[in-house]
């Protein structure tokens, strides 16, 4: 049944005033006017047809258009919405049957929530949306809004493949210099630090002012990183139409912070004091110093109908995971993973203690009862987790692709005594194992992603070579080098088949006892042999 079919008039008008922001205006459909809604019944009988056009059901009465993008941002393109407010429902058409198929895949396994409440999704039985000649200004200016931003969900990650550029960027600072040019609206240490973790894990920032001018020092976990994130977001608004940002790479190679504030924050070392920094406005005021919210929207129209900036839709952060796309969400309180699509058959509460104890301190691990491939596994706080998830995140363990998400759950419950299950839910809190524990420890700096070759220390001086090669071939990986550092035969580099041997081997043999009171610690490394 098609919708209107009449009354499809490209909206023209509209693609110039945006003209800047979009390629093709995407057609927005409107539902104030009633006879919408007659023809869209909300597609009750849920056909298992996929479609690219998503039926969204059980919205809060206040929700808004950017958040309903915003659950299907992360998973490509957005092209089309209709609100049907009075009905908590909406349709959300995305630019791929694919896009939409792993979207409503996702969001089975892990329900959306908005503002405490859960939100349903299906196929719709329409194959496109329809536009309708009298546009929806508030839907057409989120669309834009959220478009222009980020040069349209996935495709808008501008990630270098040709090999000149990767190895250049070998060469280059993992700190980045921004500029934020066309400050209409005040931008926080905490909004970087969202936008950049997109790309991988931000150590450290500095904020200040030159020359008139807001700016920034972004050093990520390495110089690769921050290629990423220089190539995809330089040029960018953070807001649209203003907050420009003009990155560059610095000289420094490495920032010194002093103190953790609102001007600079040191991420591997919570125990820093925030000190004398000045107090200096809190984000309310300067947003009223800067009067009007409509700056931020992208509405001509004007400033009631302004909504959030694209990055503060906090739905998004879960799915947005699974394409690396991290930091959505404020990291407070999110310290509890979901993590699925294990090998029940041989998945343990403890290799999952020491595959995320790499990322972070585990406090517990539960093994779901009744569905062995998920389990939670709860970190000592929303940073470490943040880390485990974006390093973890689609590597492979027992022959299956992990999938780690911020779980809904706040902690990880353990079993009420004499209900044992049978030993599904493991604390870890007083664990000798944790690396993290002393503030400031040298491993915060050595977080690496799971690489082939791992870095071995704490070898004590009877164990040669060839012991260290046959151990880690007991396991049944190949072991292609192995090399002892030069200053020191504590330390060794071996390196494995695969990614995926290697964190099998990290799982057996980090804590494997050497002899002598040595107990072997083992680590990913940056390095190859």
């Amino acid at each position: 049944h098609h919708v209107g079919v009449e009354d499809v008039i490209p909206l023209r008008g509209s693609d110039e005033l945006f003209s800047s922001c979009i390629s093709n205006g995407p057609y927005i459909m409107n539902s104030a006017n009633g006879n919408d809604t007659k023809k869209f019944k909300g597609d009750v009988r849920s056909s298992g047809v996929p479609s690219r056009v998503v039926h969204v059901r059980k919205l809060p009465n206040d929700i808004n258009e950017a958040e309903v993008i915003g659950l299907g941002l992360p998973f490509g393109k957005v092209t089309n919405l209709l609100m049907l407010k009075g009905k908590n429902q909406a349709f959300l058409e995305l630019n791929s049957e694919e896009c939409a198929q792993t979207m409503v895949n996702y969001y089975s396994s892990v329900t959306p929530y908005i503002r405490n409440h859960p939100i349903y999704m299906q196929y719709s039985t329409h194959k496109e949306l329809k536009t309708d000649n009298s546009p929806n200004q508030r839907a057409q200016a989120a669309l834009q809004a959220v478009n222009a931003l980020h040069g349209g969900g996935m495709g808008g990650m501008a990630i270098p493949t040709d090999p000149a550029s990767i190895a250049g960027a070998a060469a280059q600072s993992p700190v980045l210099r921004v500029i934020v040019e066309n400050l209409f609206y005040p931008v926080t240490l905490e909004v970087l630090h969202q936008i950049f973790s997109k790309f991988g894990t931000v150590l450290k920032i500095i904020t200040f002012t030159k020359n008139n001018q807001f700016q920034a020092l972004i050093q990520h976990v390495d110089s690769m990183t921050a290629q990423h994130a220089k190539l995809s977001l330089d040029g960018q608004n953070i807001y649209n139409a203003c907050c420009t940002l003009r990155i560059s790479f610095s000289k420094l190679t490495s920032l010194n912070v002093k103190y953790n504030n609102d001007k600079s924050r040191d991420y591997t070392r919570p125990d820093l004091p925030t000190a004398d920094s000045q107090p200096s406005l809190d984000p309310q005021t300067m947003a009223a110093a800067f009067a009007a919210p409509g700056i931020i929207s992208a509405s001509p129209y004007g400033g009631a109908h302004a909504f959030p900036p694209a990055f503060a839709i906090q739905q998004t952060a879960a799915a947005a995971t699974r394409l690396g796309f991290t930091g959505l969400t404020p990291t407070a309180g999110h310290n509890v993973l979901l993590v699925s699509n294990l090998n029940p058959q041989s998945v343990t509460p403890h290799c999952l203690f020491i595959l995320f104890g790499v990322y972070g301190d585990v406090m517990r691990v539960k093994i779901l009862f009744n569905k062995k491939e998920n389990a939670l596994v709860q970190m000592s706080d929303g940073t470490q987790a943040q880390l485990a998830m974006s390093h973890l995140n689609g590597q492979r363990l027992h022959g299956r692709e992990m999938r780690v998400t911020f779980s809904k759950h706040t902690t990880v419950q353990l079993p009420r005594e004499g209900h044992e299950d049978q030993g599904l839910t493991k604390d870890y809190s007083n664990s000798p194992l944790h690396r993290f524990k002393k503030p400031g420890s040298k491993n915060y700096s050595n977080i690496f992603p799971p690489s082939a070759t791992l870095h071995l220390s704490n070898i004590p001086p009877a164990v040669v070579e060839d012991d260290l090669k046959r151990l880690f071939a007991s396991s049944g990986a190949t072991v292609k080098a192995f090399k002892f550092f030069q200053k020191d035969h504590k330390m060794a580099l071996i390196q494995m088949g695969s990614v995926e041997e290697a964190i099998d081997c990290l799982i057996k043999f980090h804590n494997h006892d050497l002899g002598e009171n040595h107990h072997l610690r083992v680590s990913f490394s940056k390095s190859t042999i």
